[in-house]
């Protein structure tokens, strides 16, 4: 599985720590940047990160801004994409589970890096139930 990375100049260091992580534990990851901790604009990250999942099937991505808000509303106006928002391993877990989310949102100003580790953790482990939820999945595209 592929996953791809993307932040803004808030989530630059602990998308960095991530990497350092994920790859130890055997992850294939994308960075599609930014390459330093400079300010930016994350836009132009999220836009590139739901791209790569988009025309990927079977990738995820990952996201992190300050509050992770920003970074996830830019992620979700394109079509394919579900980006969820989580501050804790159940949102996450919940969010792969009922709402097959394609992206994860990490908030870096109110996480911990090891509290963080865990959280991608809990979401990358988690599968989409289906059942109930593909109905309600179906609906969210208009």
């Amino acid at each position: 599985m592929k996953i791809f990375l993307g932040s803004d100049h808030a989530g630059y260091e602990l998308k960095s720590y991530l990497i350092t992580e994920l790859k130890k534990l055997g992850y294939t990851l994308i960075d599609k940047g930014p390459g330093s901790p400079d300010s930016v604009d994350y836009p132009d990250f999220a836009h590139p990160v739901a791209e790569e999942v988009e025309s990927n099937s079977g990738s995820l991505g990952l996201l992190i801004c300050g509050s992770g808000n920003g970074i996830s509303m830019s992620a979700n106006k394109h079509q394919g994409i579900r980006s969820a928002i989580a501050w804790n391993e159940k949102v996450a877990a919940l969010a792969r589970q009922h709402n097959d989310a394609n992206i994860l949102s990490l908030p870096a100003r109110f996480v911990e890096k090891e509290q963080a580790l865990s959280i991608v953790r809990a979401y990358l482990e988690a599968e989409f139930e289906g059942g109930r939820h593909q109905r309600r999945v179906s609906k969210i595209s208009i």
